[in-house]
């Protein structure tokens, strides 16, 4: 290399001094490229990399411009059926399950009241409670409370997010002495005016349609319904009175309404908006399916196509060719019935024939039927399904013994599934309960305080002493257990060595509220201390005599 330089530099000391230049553009080309991810994940010298073209933008243009595909595609999958439907349904089942009921939890030191006061408090509270959540609170009149936590958790599961605007009823029901009630809208509806009822957007973002963003004079623009100010903060929600696909009622003009998030005397929400954001000012939600939507849609066409064939194997068809002009003579019934027979014209039954259990078919002349390989179903389903599952599972953050509910190995590994897909349940639970349980609580508690039917002094007075009468937690079901006497005996050791408390390991053991039955289980002694010793079940020994002294 040196020889060929200086052969180069004598002959020509333009070219020698050019390559020189060169030489030392490509050393710290190398130098600038060659560092950190450079050499790997942000690598674009590599062959396996070179093809990689990714894109990434703003949370409105990544999300805001592909949700109403994601949001269609998502609903399709669990229509559907097969491992869509199984995940949202163990999200179902194990969040909310059959709704996740109040406990009131005061603290009845800093609110200067006794221990007993505190319990009476809760429990004329959680009682008035119950009777407006028992009660028809949406706007259809069709679901309570506890069916409206359900119905709002599979809206987020399904569409990225969803939303509940508080009501109020003319005047109390029979039955139902509150007037708070809870309209739920699908995610669907919380979209972009065509017209902006007297806004006049100024600016069009590039890359943004104008249904998508809206940029307003003052500053304020509107983002897929979420209006937010100058800021940032989002301040409103543009709700249309229709879906935005519906052809129903036909001829019906879509109007907009705008809602303030936040009412502007009470303080508190307006609009319920349930979503589980991802990235920094990101105001609409993504649907769970989301990262696994192609892969679980490959999934259900192998499957059917595995199906398809089996079911083909599993017939015995025959096809006879015959020669033009002759006569068909075969003594052969149809073996599929009439009414299940297809209606065809006779150009259709030219190129169309029909499969069933012995099912006899002829053909023209020079037509000829050629299967393809024959060897179905696929030996290896079920290995390639479980393997995508698992892949789906961890996207989903859910252990495909959960998602498939299949518990074939050994005790320790499927409690270890078990308690990972429950990190995940309990997690989604307290952010459900923080998003919307517990404002629609503490909306209702303002109303049953200022009509009189709470008392909680200071209520009104002080932001501090309302925080202390709302605080509560919201109770939902339990795992379940694997081996029920090992789970037992471990709560047992926590409680005793002071790691966890009666109401929290009766919460995540039953799913039932320990105080509750503390109650029940002192009206049981009563009784039983009535009954004949010989007639209490598992009486014996000193046990008679702790039955007569307690």
């Amino acid at each position: 290399m040196k020889f060929l330089d200086k052969t180069i530099e004598w002959l020509s000391p333009t070219m020698a001094l050019n390559r020189e230049v060169n030489r030392a553009k490509l050393s710290a080309l190398r130098r600038v490229t060659n560092s950190g991810y450079s050499n790997s994940g942000g690598s674009k010298q590599k062959n396996s990399m070179k093809g990689w073209r990714s894109d990434s933008k703003s949370p409105q243009e990544d999300i805001g411009q592909n949700l109403a595909l994601l949001r269609e595609r998502s609903r399709d999958l669990y229509m559907g059926g097969g491992l869509a439907t199984g995940a949202i349904k163990k999200n179902q089942s194990n969040v909310v399950g059959s709704g996740l009921t109040l406990k009131c939890q005061l603290n009845y030191r800093l609110l200067g009241i006794t221990a007993e006061q505190a319990k009476e408090w809760e429990d004329r509270t959680e009682f008035e409670f119950n009777l407006w959540a028992s009660s028809k609170i949406d706007n259809t009149g069709l679901n309570d409370f506890y069916d409206a936590q359900r119905i709002m958790l599979t809206g987020w599961l399904l569409n990225g997010d969803s939303l509940a605007v508080m009501k109020y009823t003319d005047a109390a029901e029979r039955l139902n002495p509150y007037r708070m009630r809870l309209h739920l809208i699908e995610g669907d509806r919380l979209n972009n005016p065509n017209h902006t009822q007297g806004y006049s957007p100024i600016l069009t973002t590039e890359g943004f349609s104008f249904s998508e963003y809206v940029q307003l004079s003052d500053g304020r623009a509107i983002q897929n319904g979420v209006e937010t100010d100058p800021n940032g903060k989002v301040i409103a929600y543009w709700i249309s009175n229709k879906h935005p696909n519906s052809t129903i009622p036909q001829g019906h003009i879509t109007q907009w309404t705008r809602v303030e998030a936040q009412n502007p005397v009470s303080g508190l929400p307006n609009v319920l908006f349930v979503m589980d954001a991802e990235r920094a000012e990101q105001y609409r939600g993504v649907p769970y399916l989301a990262p696994v939507i192609e892969q679980v849609k490959q999934m259900d066409r192998y499957a059917e196509a595995e199906m398809a064939a089996a079911i083909i194997n599993s017939f015995f068809a025959a096809f006879i060719t015959r020669k033009e002009g002759a006569k068909n003579e075969i003594p052969f019934t149809n073996p599929i019935p009439e009414s299940e027979q297809l209606k065809l014209s006779p150009e259709e039954r030219l190129s169309s024939y029909e499969l069933g259990p012995g099912t006899i078919n002829m053909l023209a002349e020079g037509e000829e039927v050629t299967f393809g390989d024959p060897t179905h179903p696929n030996a290896g389903f079920d290995s390639f399904t479980k393997t995508m599952a698992q892949l789906a599972g961890a996207a989903l953050d859910m252990p495909y013994e959960v998602l498939l509910s299949v518990f074939n190995s050994s005790y320790s590994a499927s409690r270890a599934a078990l308690l990972q897909a429950w990190r995940s349940f309990r997690d989604r639970r307290d952010w459900f309960s923080h998003d919307f349980c517990q404002p629609v609580y503490e909306t209702w508690l303002f109303e049953a305080v200022a009509t009189g039917r709470i008392k909680a002094p200071g209520y009104f007075n002080d932001p501090v002493m309302r925080k202390l009468w709302s605080q509560a937690i919201w109770i939902g079901p339990s795992p379940g257990q694997i081996d029920p006497e090992k789970e037992v005996d471990a709560a047992v050791k926590r409680i005793n060595n002071g790691f966890s408390t009666h109401e929290r390991e009766t919460a995540e053991l039953t799913g039932m509220d320990w105080d509750s039955n503390i109650d029940v289980l002192m009206r049981e002694w009563e009784a039983r201390r009535d009954l004949p010793q010989a007639q209490i079940p598992g009486m014996k020994g000193g046990d008679k005599q702790n039955a007569k002294t307690d």
